[in-house]
């Protein structure tokens, strides 16, 4: 029977049997997901085997950078010569990780060794609290577990920003926050930014990997959303971009009022994702030369296939409970921007996300190199999933487009809201859903797809339902098109970048 994936309260898995931390879900949380070694690691066969040093996990696919650019088409852009030059991708976490250099250097030494070492800085704006941590027994939401446990999103951030722009500038913003409750720790984040705003050059891009209930606010949450937005609005206003994981609890989130051990009743969207000065990435499950084959007794065995697909990341769905489901629906609080005109029907008025998609699946997971508090986290090789992992990535790709308008001669792209849905509103009356090599469409639409094992079990894939939030929260739906499980869905990087250059 394949492995469940078991989730913690940070939706982190476990690293390879290494302790975790226990802790209350909080309402700012890192959005990584880490597939545990697999219990049948002696399968002659294994889905996923790492480079050296050698980890096999045998249910769970990972991917490498050249087979993530070749499903999305990086490679023909690599192969252009776009591979970042001349530009800026900030990472946002909170603490950063003892070991980014080292371990982006290693991933670099395994995957890129024909180019030249990272051009990688991690920056402190606000002074390195965890120099001196070690994680020995969770004391909150904040201290030395709470860095342990944001390590890892860290490092996949940079990793996989990297992956895709491999000469850009990577920067690794971190902030110590006394809490990481959302409301009280946002703040450090922020002026973070804002530093980096006033710092790095025109058209840096910004990927965030973390999220809270729009409602953790509470009841000034529009003014005090709006408050945080006018720093992005500070970077567009400069040329930069921003962009935001859409979430990994579907269509539902964490309640504040029960010391985030509860849910809220009704569908629920995330901050910073949701603000309409952001693009929201959301999440799909890549599967390339696999399919799963479900059966009455293990609903998500897999089987190899000589087609590719990629239907919504909606794991939880299959085998319940955790934060494995692509984030997505409409805000309480923020009207739908005038680019979302066309969303009407769907969004009724209402800001609506996400905007795009990208991989973000635990099986089928990228796989990250990390060391940073090995007690806790384990070390070596892992996949990651989540839709922290989907960000940092079209962060790369970003990147890629306004090192391309650069050499154009044009300004960087900056708030890529109105950007993305001209395209999008362009493509309305023809979805593409295929591998095709030869499709013609700029976004890969993210329809139903059902699948169907040896013994007759089949699993439909076609909605964000989180379990944790009950029936009584009703899920959204992929359907051809726009929609609020991945958006216009994941783009065909090479003529999304080439759309994007070619806009005025």
């Amino acid at each position: 029977m394949a492995a469940q994936i078991a989730m913690s309260s940070l939706a982190l898995l476990s690293l390879s049997g290494a302790p975790q931390a226990a802790a209350s879900t909080v309402s700012l949380v890192p959005l990584a997901i880490v597939a545990p070694h697999s219990p049948k690691d002696s399968l002659p066969d294994p889905a996923c085997t790492t480079p050296a040093p050698v980890v096999t996990f045998g249910e769970f696919h990972c991917y490498t950078p050249d087979q993530i650019a070749s499903a999305y088409g990086v490679d023909k852009l690599h192969a252009e010569g776009l591979m970042g030059q001349g530009q800026t991708i900030v990472l946002v976490d909170s603490y950063g990780s003892p070991t980014a250099a080292n371990d982006l250097q290693f991933f670099h030494d395994t995957f890129f060794r024909q180019l030249p070492n990272p051009n990688f800085d991690e920056v402190y704006p606000l002074g390195n609290p965890t120099a001196n941590y070690t994680c020995t027994k969770s004391r909150g939401v904040s201290g030395p577990c709470a860095a342990a446990g944001w390590s890892g999103e860290a490092t996949l951030d940079i990793e996989w920003a990297y992956a895709m722009a491999p000469l850009a500038h990577i920067v690794l913003l971190a902030t110590p926050p006394a809490e990481t409750l959302g409301v009280p720790g946002l703040p450090n984040m922020f002026k973070g930014i804002q530093m980096a705003i006033d710092q790095y050059p025109a058209g840096t891009v910004f990927s965030q990997s973390f999220g809270l209930a729009e409602q953790t606010f509470g009841g000034a949450a529009l003014t005090q959303m709006q408050a945080f937005g006018q720093t992005y609005q500070n970077g567009i206003n400069k040329g930069d971009s921003f962009l935001a994981s859409s979430g990994d609890q579907g269509n539902g989130g964490s309640d504040k009022n029960h010391k985030f051990t509860g849910v809220y009743s009704y569908s629920v969207v995330g901050f910073p994702a949701v603000s309409p000065l952001v693009t929201a990435v959301g999440g799909t499950q890549l599967m390339l030369g696999w399919k799963l084959a479900p059966t009455s007794t293990d609903p998500i065995a897999f089987a190899s296939s000589k087609t590719n697909t990629e239907p919504l990341w909606t794991e939880c769905n299959i085998f319940g409970g955790g934060n494995c489901v692509t984030g997505g629906g409409v805000s309480s609080f923020f009207s739908a921007p005038t680019w979302q005109s066309a969303q009407a029907a769907v969004n009724h008025g209402m800001r609506s996300i996400p905007d795009l998609s990208w991989n973000a699946a635990v099986n089928g997971g990228v796989l990250v190199y990390i060391t940073a508090f090995p007690a806790f986290n384990g070390t070596g090789w892992f996949p990651f999933g989540g839709t922290s992992a989907a960000s940092p990535q079209m962060a790369g790709v970003i990147a890629l487009a306004n090192q391309l308008r650069a050499s154009k001669h044009k300004a960087p792209l900056g708030d890529l809201g109105p950007r993305i849905y001209s395209l999008g509103d362009a493509e309305a009356g023809a979805p593409d859903s295929s591998f095709d090599g030869n499709a013609t469409s700029i976004f890969r639409d993210i329809v139903p797809q059902t699948f169907t094992g040896p013994d007759g079990t089949t699993i439909t894939i076609d909605n964000n339902a989180w379990p944790p939030a009950g029936p009584g929260v009703p899920p959204y739906f992929a359907t051809p098109g726009y929609d609020m499980t991945t958006g216009f869905g994941s783009p065909r990087a090479d003529r999304f970048v080439a759309a994007l250059a070619s806009q005025t």
